[in-house]
């Protein structure tokens, strides 16, 4: 419908570069043509310069004027603007030269003219096939559209639908708990369904089957009644045809002890929940906190703060358990009564033991250092002057996670700088900083070829700075744990940020599987394993194969 060609610099306020772009109006066509309008060509301005037709024939949708230019890529056309010009003004003025409409819509002859589809049933599952009045529809979100498909593929899809809504209703009766009677005769009705319909249309896994009934949301579960072998064909019926498949949910109204009734609450709940467990009991909440002391734990928040709710003991001594020890004792310390003092005790024997020096490994360029600590080493290793000490300093950015010297030309004098431990090429405060932020020293020249600056790499003088770097490095490595103040205090920094993780331990227990196969026997590490799903937040499943993922999953 039209184009705008902006000037170069409608965009350098805010995206601060100069380019010229094009805001192009399109309408979808109501039909394929097959006469290639003008505006896909290319013109050129009597000035030479290349230009989509459609400027050419419209110069005021142009809002400055085309020229050449010299860029870092060579000589590029460009859209100047124009000078003392409104661009809003200008732009608004050229949204006035476009001009559209909506066309009416002209109906093909192959098109249908009426719609024939009928409100969705609210009974029927979206996705599926479903009979009204004797005839098949296929559901589709709020609308059932009939379906036209030859006889032979209509009474497959009519058998299957009825199939369906056995399998279905025998699936509610073993989930709501029916008498055995109803589902008895069921079953049976299933059996015969079954067997009548593969008698005329084969396994319901059969491709004339898929191909007519693959589109209905059901397809699946009607294909998990046949057990097929390696070959294709039934090798017998699944266990819902003669047999329950389901557990019946039935609640527990009550239970004798505190500890059974956190297990039902751990069951049903996946929490904590005191309110449930009196009423399960017939006890008091604070009765059931006091006996299951040390089994569950009130959670302490930061600073001390307290949600007033319990969590069990897993969950409250895991994690970073350090931390929670200093919430702990600020909450102990803020009451004053005592009724923390089980929270302090348990997370202390919780603490993973401290980590001396010789187990720790710390490297130049380790990003929980702090910054005094580097600037006393490089001041120690480098006899930095008087004058160069209050200029050179070490900074790292948490932002970044880039650790910088400043002023590393500051110390110009200095013998260790540029000869011990650097070189006249690169002096040992850069080397330093390099180091710091696990970069190996590179060496670079600069020659001209053709008249455009290059940089080379300098092998030789890279080796002798690299050969400088590899001796600061063993040189820190010697001196971080001399100090026995710097080693007690780097110690605790250590152990306070990277050992206070414990890991949880999941126990499934108390979980009791509603509605799977009673014939299913989960192993233990499948049960922890949909514990640690429930309740652990994310889970990955790195169990080796074989060792029963899929059905932890579903």
């Amino acid at each position: 419908m039209g184009a705008i060609r902006l000037p170069n610099n409608a965009f350098k306020a805010n995206a601060g570069t100069e380019v010229t772009a094009d805001i192009i109006f399109l309408q979808k066509r109501d039909r394929v043509i097959d006469i290639e309008p003008d505006w896909v060509h290319l013109g050129k301005t009597e000035d030479g310069i290349a230009l989509n037709s459609y400027f050419l024939d419209h110069p005021d949708m142009l809002l400055g004027k085309m020229t050449t230019q010299s860029t870092a890529y060579g000589y590029d056309t460009t859209c100047k603007p124009f000078e003392d010009a409104d661009l809003s003004e200008l732009l608004r003025n050229a949204i006035t030269n476009i001009h559209a409409e909506i066309p009416d819509y002209e109906r093909g002859e192959d098109e249908p003219e009426e719609d024939n589809s009928i409100p969705a049933d609210p009974t029927v599952r979206n996705f599926s096939y479903t009979l009204a009045d004797g005839k098949i529809y296929y559901r589709q979100d709020s609308r059932m559209v009939p379906v036209e498909m030859p006889v032979t593929a209509q009474n497959r899809v009519k058998g299957l639908i009825e199939l369906r809504e056995c399998v279905r209703r025998l699936i509610e009766y073993q989930a709501e708990d029916y008498p055995e009677n109803d589902i008895r005769t069921e079953q049976a009705r299933l059996n015969r369904l079954y067997d009548g319909f593969t008698k005329k249309y084969g396994l319901i896994n059969s491709r004339g089957n898929s191909m007519a009934f693959g589109q209905d949301s059901a397809y699946c579960l009607l294909c998990s009644l046949e057990i097929i072998d390696e070959n294709g064909e039934l090798e017998r019926k699944a266990d819902m045809f003669q047999k329950r498949t389901i557990k019946p949910h039935i609640p527990i109204t009550h239970v004798d002890t505190a500890s059974e009734a956190l297990a039902v609450s751990m069951s049903e709940k996946a929490r904590v929940d005191l309110e449930y467990m009196a009423e399960l009991t017939r006890q008091s909440e604070d009765s059931l906190i006091k006996e299951l002391e040390g089994v569950i734990f009130l959670n302490v928040g930061s600073a001390g703060s307290q949600d007033k709710t319990y969590v069990t003991a897993d969950e409250y001594l895991s994690g970073n358990v350090r931390e929670k020890l200093v919430h702990a004792k600020a909450a102990q310390a803020a009451l004053g009564d005592g009724s923390l003092d089980v929270n302090v005790r348990a997370l202390e024997a919780a603490v993973p033991p401290d980590l001396t020096a010789a187990e720790i490994s710390v490297r130049l360029g380790a990003t929980w250092l702090p910054e005094d600590v580097i600037q006393k080493f490089m001041v120690e290793l480098l006899q930095t002057s008087g004058y160069a000490r209050d200029r050179t300093r070490v900074h790292y950015s948490n932002r970044t996670g880039e650790w910088s010297i400043t002023e590393k030309n500051a110390d110009r004098s200095n013998i260790h700088s540029f000869n011990t431990y650097g070189t006249q090429r690169v002096n040992a405060y850069k080397i330093i900083e390099d180091s710091l932020n696990l970069r190996d020293v590179r060496v670079f020249d600069t020659v001209y070829e053709d008249g455009a600056e290059k940089r080379v790499l300098n092998k030789k003088e890279t080796a002798i700075a690299q050969a400088k770097q590899e001796i600061i490095r063993a040189k820190f490595e010697e001196w971080i744990w001399k100090d026995p103040a710097r080693r007690e205090r780097l110690c605790r920094i250590y152990n306070d940020r990277f050992n206070a993780i414990r890991p949880r331990e999941y126990d499934g227990s108390h979980i009791k599987f509603v509605g799977m196969n009673p014939e299913i026997a989960l192993r233990k590490h499948q049960i922890d394993a949909i514990a640690h799903i429930l309740y652990g937040g994310n889970t990955l499943l790195a169990h080796e194969v074989g060792a029963g993922k899929s059905v932890t999953r579903s």
